[in-house]
């Protein structure tokens, strides 16, 4: 008997594909229009992030949480404003070169980008009321200038270079972030479960698949620009 393909069971909701409401217990994002000198007070392990979060105070009791910078410790002070490692800036205020992580898409949103652990993207050029950014995957991003950044590199690298040995240590992993696993490759099920299956023909061969198509179809390349071999 055939089973619902990821697409579909993933469209459908269930415990396998929601997140624990343990993780998202920790609200991480910036102040709005507050400026001034913070504390970091604790450092916590976040079970829904790879980046360790930081909570910060001022002498007035104001705290917020935001992503820990590499080599934060507590009791270190950052500001808001600066342009040290570890401060909260304005896109537009920083040179180019300069390391940035958890931006902000827009501003006031608390941040959306570069927020996993290890990662930093790069400022490279500021042009009128945009700055560039290059991101992790080398592209380039282009952010407003009132977008609010933390100064320096997410802490957390070299959390995968660690080889995972055993098998039962990749399920925990994986269960507590409520990711399907292990994942099997599409052209080793049955016809019956994946578009891609078979027992026969395994030459793996690009389909197209519409924007509209039902989930059940939609695999392989979606709706895609351009196929084939890029002439130059």
């Amino acid at each position: 008997m055939g089973k619902r393909i990821i697409q579909q069971r993933r469209g459908r909701g269930g415990h396998t594909y929601k997140t624990r409401e343990k993780a998202g217990k920790i609200r991480v994002g910036y102040l709005f229009d507050l400026a001034g000198e913070f504390k970091c007070v604790s450092l916590t392990s976040s079970v829904g992030h790879s980046v360790p979060i930081a909570k910060f105070m001022n002498k007035e009791g104001i705290s917020f949480s935001n992503f820990a910078v590499d080599l934060l410790y507590v009791g270190q002070t950052i500001k808001i404003g600066g342009n040290n490692f570890g401060d909260i800036a304005k896109i537009g205020d920083l040179k180019n070169g300069s390391e940035i992580f958890n931006i902000e898409h827009n501003p006031g949103d608390g941040g959306k980008f570069v927020r996993s652990g290890g990662n930093a993207g790069v400022v490279m050029a500021k042009e009128g009321d945009v700055v560039k950014v290059m991101m992790p995957s080398k592209r380039i991003k282009k952010f407003k200038v009132n977008a609010r950044v933390t100064v320096g590199r997410a802490a957390g690298d070299g959390r995968v270079s660690k080889p995972i040995l055993k098998a039962g240590k990749k399920f925990f992993i994986m269960k507590k972030k409520s990711k399907l696993w292990p994942r099997v490759s599409p052209v080793k099920m049955n016809a019956i479960d994946h578009p891609f299956g078979s027992g026969r023909g395994k030459r793996i061969k690009s389909k197209i698949a519409k924007r509209n198509a039902s989930p059940g179809k939609k695999v392989g390349h979606i709706r895609p620009a351009r196929t084939g071999r890029k002439k130059r």
